[in-house]
């Protein structure tokens, strides 16, 4: 068995996504906070891999922020994204998770800059996701990576073969 470099199968540039237009999906929406209790959803975007573009299956992460003000979210933000994903317009929903999980499996395009940020006194370099619009594409052909693996092997191993992931804890390896 041997192997052969393609160099036309390479990862590229510093593993961020370039300034430009993607069409992506969403993979998943959740709602979190950071360790300092600022509450924000967060949008999993993944460049989708049925259409011919760079950075297929890279994921992108849209934050959107609850308000100060406020303490609640922007909805003009959840319907922009919602006309980009063409959500049913008037839609109701129960409750924030109903809304969320609606838009998971969405597709859309997105334009994606990356920008130089500062907070605390330190500079921090951002992909942001800063317009969503409608794709024309129909449908979602997208291949999904199987589950537990890297494109279609076995995880934690480039090369294919077998790893045993079994971990055995004894009562002697623990600190209480």
């Amino acid at each position: 068995m041997g192997f052969n470099l393609d160099f036309n199968d390479v990862f590229e540039g510093t593993g961020k996504i370039a300034d430009g237009n993607y069409e992506i999906f969403v993979n998943k929406v959740t709602e979190d906070a950071t360790p300092g209790g600022a509450e924000y959803i967060e949008f999993d975007l993944i460049v989708r891999n049925d259409f011919d573009q760079k950075y297929k299956n890279s994921h992108l992460f849209h934050k959107v922020w609850k308000e100060k003000a406020t303490g609640k979210y922007n909805m003009k933000t959840f319907n922009t994204i919602g006309k980009a994903c063409q959500l049913q317009n008037g839609k109701s929903y129960k409750d924030l998770k109903d809304l969320l999980d609606d838009y998971v499996r969405k597709t859309a395009i997105v334009n994606v800059k990356n920008e130089t940020s500062e907070y605390g006194g330190k500079t921090y370099e951002n992909t942001n996701v800063k317009y969503w619009n409608q794709t024309t594409l129909v449908g979602l052909n997208h291949q999904f990576k199987a589950a537990g693996t890297d494109n279609g092997r076995v995880a934690n191993d480039p090369f294919g073969g077998q790893v045993d992931n079994t971990l055995v804890v004894n009562e002697d390896d623990l600190p209480f």
